[in-house]
């Protein structure tokens, strides 16, 4: 069916919803979808992407995604105008929004390779050098969270930055019986994340060391791909006691439904970051009943508010503390639980959307530009 004849004509970036999902590719994902289906936008999917075959009704911008960012990052050819036509806001959906002359909204959603280049990988740190350029050049920020905006603004000074929160993402489903043997009929702490410097996991596996010897039944489960932290991680599991580091599980990369499961079966969420831009994985705690422990990094107090027990992330023994107050007090593990359940209800995709829109109406009333 065709959009109405006023539905804005928006290019949305569905790049990240190539390949394996992310967090973000499932945000952006749940986005689309809402955005979609509200008729005052007519949505104009672009994929940049030399040799996909995208979906019908994506538009492709056939230039190897490598050879764009590194060209982007210093001059602003080639525009993607001849492929994006008809479009009056174009939305770069993950750091990078190609240059144009039509006005431009790039979605930013935690700065912390931009802050730790050397930790990042090459194609990360191509991304933040076209970001900074798109942003000298009067592309507007949209942040997932406030503590976002503060550190975008910081890195960009002058920078025009707009906050829209996302929203929980739909959880399936848990499996039908324990998907992993080690773990039926334990209880375990949880973390959901790739094995990555900035999810500050080693400190993690330290302050289960501290509370091991109280809760001696206790597994720790680190549940996520490998990432460039995996030989920190182990090495602090080594340096446990024998006996300690054996009730350490590395899942691996897990899927939604074994990831339902274990949410919904943990003790605790651990959540430990050194920067977050938004954190999916609190939302999804909340929505499984599931007490939170986490750092106050980033956006994490913002987004967590009351549903969580929070601790510096290099404070080992307040981490330590605050996860033996969540396995042992049940009366905070009660006050968790219904404080995640009353943050959920404040945030909806419905909500994202209708901030998008009023954004998305406001780029489009400017003059074509931002680039001569």
């Amino acid at each position: 069916m065709a959009p109405p004849s006023d539905a804005l004509p928006v290019a949305f970036d569905v790049g990240p919803l190539a390949g394996r999902r992310t967090g973000i590719g499932a945000g952006v994902a749940a986005l689309r979808t809402a955005l979609a289906d509200d008729d005052r936008l007519h949505l104009l999917p672009y994929l940049l992407s030399f040799r996909a075959r995208p979906q019908d009704g994506v538009r492709r911008l056939p230039l190897p995604a490598a050879a764009a960012h590194r060209l982007w990052s210093h001059v602003d050819h080639p525009r993607a105008d001849r492929w994006l036509d008809g479009a009056a806001v174009v939305h770069g959906t993950n750091y990078v929004v190609p240059p144009t002359r039509i006005p431009r909204l790039v979605s930013v959603y935690d700065c912390w390779f931009l802050r730790n280049p050397a930790q990042a990988h090459p194609d990360v740190v191509r991304a933040g050098r076209v970001l900074a350029r798109s942003v000298r050049r009067g592309a507007v920020v949209h942040a997932s969270s406030n503590a976002t905006a503060d550190a975008v603004r910081e890195l960009f000074p002058g920078a025009d930055v707009r906050v829209v929160h996302l929203a929980p993402l739909a959880m399936p489903d848990p499996t039908v019986g324990c998907p992993i043997a080690e773990l039926d009929g334990r209880d375990f702490v949880v973390a959901v994340a790739t094995l990555e410097r900035r999810k500050n996991l080693p400190q993690l596996v330290r302050a289960f060391g501290e509370i091991a010897s109280m809760h001696p039944e206790l597994r720790l489960v680190l549940a996520g791909g490998d990432g460039d932290d995996r030989p920190a991680i182990d090495a602090a599991v080594d340096a446990l006691p024998r006996e300690v580091g054996a009730r350490v599980l590395f899942t691996g990369y897990v899927d939604d439904a074994v990831r339902a499961w274990l949410l919904h079966h943990a003790r605790v969420l651990a959540y430990p970051s050194l920067d977050e831009g938004f954190g999916f994985p609190l939302l999804d705690a909340m929505g499984a009943g599931l007490p939170i422990v986490a750092s106050t990094a980033g956006s994490i107090p913002e987004i967590a508010g009351d549903a969580a027990l929070l601790a510096d992330a290099d404070d080992l023994d307040g981490l330590a503390a605050a996860l033996h107050a969540a396995l042992d007090d049940d009366a905070e593990r009660t006050r968790l639980v219904a404080a995640g359940t009353r943050r959920l209800s404040a945030l909806s995709w419905r909500s994202t959307a209708d901030q998008m829109i009023g954004l998305y109406r406001e780029l489009a009333e400017r003059s074509p530009g931002g680039i001569t």
